[in-house]
């Protein structure tokens, strides 16, 4: 059975005529999703005033007559009643009746339903909505109290779907967001964020009014306090039949939070601030992502909960001077060395987007004290290269295969096992060339199918350095093997077959560690340690891309990009540019940390189409989709061979780019390692259309470039993931002359 728009369910029998059971059933009602609503309450004050308000249609003193011929019973009655009202109305059900209650504890109401209706009885949906108001009772009853609010679903192995299917669209039809848990998961959450709250709000009150000082406590009561103790106001007796139905695993949660209160208590009274600091921003990063907790995802999730469309309408020059985000190579190892120093490393610049948070949040749960970011300020308490905790649960890494891949080298050495995740996408992309190498090493890692994701590292193996002859130009796998390589026995090396990144090995040697680079071959050895200092993060020259990009094909254009990394190994862009006739001068160039930067000038220029380098891919295998843009302003054909590594990035972004090409109508097509693109000239135009983006943020960023040179407006598909690199990209692309209008849902 299923509640579409146009069903109604016959007959509803609501069991207590409580708040939450009221607010459902006038929510269904003012929906017109019920035919006829019978009630039945202990309080016949209750029942005749639901009668007078048009909540219910009929009501009994007759728990039996009212669940008579019910196609849907809702039992809102206290916890510890259940057992006996489920005795009461047994005899009347009939074989199609389903069944479902609201309650907060989910392993007495399952054990009552055993016990009176069988162990084996599939018609009952536990429920549990998160949702509630200050008032109580029938006069209270709000349709809308459920809109955009989560209520909880256990059912059990041997719950009819059907049954599950009829309650979960009657919750759908008022609003509410579903969720599925197992009963044992349901208990030990809400006796986390729920039930140990309001035991805790309670002690803390009835602590303070015993006091001699409790005139003084509470008439100088701050709203901190007040907003705690609120819920001290509610039940005592629903509260006290809670706490002994959910008896198990609230002593449980208790004992873990005395256990911390005294770890927490030892770090003040010892003035440990760093501890303390450790707990406070620890828990400020929980607070603010708190519903993400609830369903045990990662405190940082790519913002999968909207989709966002970008509609990029046509637009002239871009002009201006000013800075793009900072570099997420240099943000990610940032935080790995700085978490790994000894003694406090101070970073500015940091970029604060999903993929490099996810690195800092990985870090905060293995023990590391990391306060902000705050304006891409970021203060790393170092715990030493053996300091590292275990993390209390898998790390998520959201969409960054540059945190999962340099992770592996640095968990391969450590003493504890660590499991690693991320999202639909980063699922889906090769972990195979990094777990290779490692199990040369010694280590033991195991991946899902094909190599991919979720990957696990197991500790306490003992590492011996090899010498690993890259198979592929690759600066996350060398990097990967140098951070195993500070914990192996013996010399690691690497050789590179063409020059990638070498951020891992300039931030070694900026935290002191000896790194020996001779031509193609990096090593490096065990036994040192790194030692904290102070790094201000570049601007990313792939954020900068777009906008060199940009400017080139946008007549009248002239922008300053500033503090743009410039190391050797990035500037791919800028020599493919500049071999298409970009007009690009590299200005006040200077060393910050040990990376070198300067301003970039591009104005516009008529690009022509080359077939690129392959010695330039390596050096700009990330600004493609942005180049793609480039080539298809040219004049002339644009060939990219040995680009194979693109297929496999957050997208096949080969084939996403030329599809998205085709779609405005230029002429592309992709080969097995690179794309052949017809360039449109001086006086070509985009046409409009629809880019798909899957949801890759380059992709994303490209296409909106892309639109100034369009002829109408392109909309962009699936663009909620630029945040993983560029956070305000909208804003400062519209500040610098573009007009894309961003749309959510």
């Amino acid at each position: 059975m299923s509640l579409a728009s146009n069903y109604v369910v016959p007959r509803i029998a609501v069991v207590g005529l409580g708040l939450i059971g009221c607010s459902w059933v006038k929510g269904l009602r003012d929906r017109a999703a019920v035919a006829t609503v019978v009630g039945y309450d202990r309080n016949l004050d209750s029942m005749q005033e639901a009668l007078r308000v048009g909540l219910i249609d009929d009501f009994s003193t007759d728990i039996q007559q009212v669940v008579r011929d019910a196609d849907l019973v809702i039992l809102s009655v206290p916890i510890l009643s259940m057992r006996q009202v489920l005795s009461d109305l047994k005899p009347a059900l009939n074989d199609k009746t389903v069944l479902t209650d609201v309650g907060s504890v989910k392993g007495s109401v399952a054990a009552d339903v055993g016990e009176v209706l069988g162990f084996g009885f599939s018609r009952f949906v536990l429920g549990h909505p998160i949702a509630g108001s200050e008032k109580s009772g029938v006069a209270a009853a709000d349709g809308n109290l459920y809109v955009r609010h989560k209520v909880i679903l256990t059912p059990e192995e041997h719950t009819s779907p059907d049954a599950v299917a009829l309650v979960r669209a009657a919750w759908e039809v008022v609003g509410a967001d579903i969720e599925e848990m197992t009963v044992e998961h349901h208990d030990e959450v809400l006796a986390a964020t729920s039930h140990l709250p309001h035991l805790l709000a309670y002690s803390l009150v009835d602590t303070l009014a015993n006091s001699h000082e409790n005139k003084e406590i509470f008439n100088y009561a701050a709203g901190g306090f007040r907003d705690f103790t609120r819920i001290a106001a509610s039940s005592p007796v629903m509260w006290r039949d809670i706490f002994s139905a959910n008896k198990g695993q609230i002593l449980k949660t208790l004992d873990l939070f005395s256990h911390d209160l005294a770890f927490l208590r030892h770090a003040i009274e010892q003035d440990d601030t760093t501890t303390v600091m450790g707990v406070l921003t620890r828990a400020k990063v929980a607070r603010d992502h708190f519903s993400k907790i609830l369903a045990r995802r990662a405190y940082v999730d790519p913002m999968k909960t909207a989709t966002v469309n970008y509609i990029a309408s046509p637009s002239g020059a871009l002009s201006g001077s000013f800075r793009v985000p900072g570099d997420k190579s240099i943000s990610h190892r940032s935080i790995m060395l700085g978490s790994l120093a000894n003694g406090t490393t101070e970073v500015t610049g940091f970029l604060e987007g999903e993929d490099s948070l996810a690195t800092l949040q990985a870090f905060r749960d293995m023990g590391v004290v990391i306060e902000g970011p705050h304006r891409g300020r970021v203060t790393i308490h170092g715990v030493g290269l053996n300091g590292l905790q275990t993390p209390p649960n898998t790390l998520y890494l959201g969409n960054s295969g540059t945190s999962m891949r340099l992770l592996a080298g640095l968990m391969a050495g450590q003493t504890f096992d660590v499991e690693m995740s991320g999202d639909e996408s980063l699922s889906k992309r090769p972990m195979g060339r990094v777990a290779d190498p490692l199990r040369l090493m010694g280590a033991q890692v195991e991946t899902a199918e094909g190599g991919r994701p979720p990957m696990k590292v197991f500790g306490a193996n003992k590492l011996s350095g090899i010498h690993y002859d890259l198979p592929m130009a690759s600066a996350q796998v060398k990097s990967c093997v140098l951070l195993a390589g500070l914990y192996a026995e013996g010399e690691t090396s690497v050789t590179e077959p063409a020059p990638t990144r070498d951020h891992t090995e300039r931030m070694l040697k900026g935290f002191g560690y000896d790194v020996q680079v001779e031509g193609s071959t990096v090593r490096i050895k065990s036994g040192g340690e790194l030692t904290a200092t102070n790094i201000d993060v570049p601007s990313d020259i792939s954020s900068a891309a777009f906008f060199m990009v940009g400017a080139s094909i946008a007549k009248g254009s002239d922008i300053t990009l500033e503090h743009v990394g410039i190391n050797p190994t990035r500037i791919g862009v800028i020599n493919i540019l500049k071999a298409m006739g970009g007009n690009i001068e590299v200005l006040n160039e200077r060393e910050v940390g040990g990376e070198p930067v300067a301003d970039i000038r591009i104005r516009s220029a008529q690009l022509k189409g080359i077939h690129i380098p392959e010695d330039q891919v390596p050096l700009a295998i990330d600004e493609f989709p942005a180049l793609f843009i480039a080539a298809a302003c040219a004049e002339g054909e644009t060939v990219l061979t040995g680009a194979e590594e693109l297929r496999v990035k957050e997208s096949d972004r080969i084939q996403a780019m030329v599809d998205g090409l085709v779609a405005l109508g230029v002429d592309a097509k992709g080969t097995e390692d690179g794309a052949i693109i017809q360039g449109m000239g001086a006086e070509g135009r985009f046409a409009g259309g629809d880019i798909v983006t899957h949801h890759d943020h380059r992709i994303a960023m490209s296409f909106a470039m892309a639109s100034l040179r369009g002829s109408a407006p392109i909309r962009i598909l699936d663009c909620a993931n630029v945040a993983t690199s560029f956070p305000g990209f909208v804003e400062l692309s519209n500040s610098a002359g573009l007009s894309i209008e961003q749309k959510e849902g």
